[in-house]
């Protein structure tokens, strides 16, 4: 049985880390809230962006773009693919990390013809740990994701893109679904569907046309990697939020399995002590009738 004092050890020992548990679960939840407003103050750019490419479909027919499957039969075409995985810096964060990779090495497998780009030491580690080939390393943290990173990034798979060394572009990250649960979501960033950017029923077709100079082609090379930027942009956020919340979440687990332990420990302490005093009043007793 343990003695008081290594228990009452133990007892400063757990609360020092949960001490530790909370202060990460607090700097966690300030990190998604400034995420989360840095994402709102941009968004409103990149609804636009996306706003002016509807306007050349509803003005313009037959659009041509290498941006853009020319018809449906194409999408599946085959083709070296560019993969863009976002992980942490590091764990403590639940199966945050796990479930990306996991969803990773299955893409993997299903197309092995994948260029890897990979953001985030976690994944970085675990991918050169299983000797598997990675296109590009973005060597900075994905904490404080920013729009200079994500333009960065899309540069990085865009000039591939565009010289033919990969047909499509993908995007593996974690989505915050209804502010509390977490998944992987992978879609294709390049190139869109047809439809992506067609006129919709509420959406009223332009009447009077408009002149793009120099082109319309050249007005979407300019639009599109701003809206992919943006997107990136956005899939970042949404994995650091994914990750703060995925902490903030082990961080409780961890307080409450804390509390738990002190509450039996005080009492396992509780009983030794009363063990210990009942213990010296018997002998007390015992010797004051031999005395006696």
């Amino acid at each position: 049985m343990a003695s008081t004092k290594e228990i009452q050890d133990r007892i400063t020992s757990v609360r020092d880390t949960q001490q530790i548990t909370n202060a990460m679960y607090l700097i966690a939840s300030m990190k998604m809230r400034k995420a989360k407003r840095e994402l709102d103050g941009t968004r409103p750019y990149f609804e636009a962006v996306s706003k002016e490419i509807k306007r050349i479909f509803r003005t313009a027919e037959n659009v041509r773009s290498h941006y853009f499957y020319s018809s449906e039969s194409e999408i599946e075409a085959e083709g070296t693919d560019g993969l863009l995985v976002i992980t942490a810096d590091k764990g403590l964060a639940g199966a945050y990390n796990q479930n990306v990779l996991k969803r990773a090495e299955e893409i993997l497998k299903q197309n092995p013809d994948t260029k890897l780009f990979v953001v985030g030491e976690f994944g970085r580690q675990y991918f050169q740990r299983r000797k598997i080939e990675v296109e590009q390393n973005f060597l900075y943290t994905a904490q404080n994701p920013n729009m200079a990173r994500a333009r960065e990034i899309c540069l990085s798979m865009l000039t591939p893109y565009e010289e033919g060394k990969i047909k499509r572009i993908f995007i593996l990250y974690t989505d915050l679904k209804n502010g509390m649960v977490t998944e992987p979501v992978y879609t294709r960033l390049l190139p869109f569907k047809p439809s992506s950017f067609q006129t919709t029923t509420e959406e009223k077709k332009v009447k009077t046309p408009f002149i793009f100079m120099p082109s319309i082609e050249a007005v979407l090379d300019r639009l599109v990697p701003s809206y992919v930027s943006g997107n990136i942009y956005s899939a970042l956020v949404d994995s650091f939020c994914s990750e703060q919340q995925a902490r903030m979440s082990a961080m409780k687990a961890a307080g409450d399995n804390a509390s738990e332990m002190l509450d039996e420990l005080s009492m396992e302490y509780n009983h030794i002590r009363q063990t210990g005093i009942t213990q010296e009043i018997t002998e007390l007793s015992a010797g004051s009738r031999n005395r006696s």
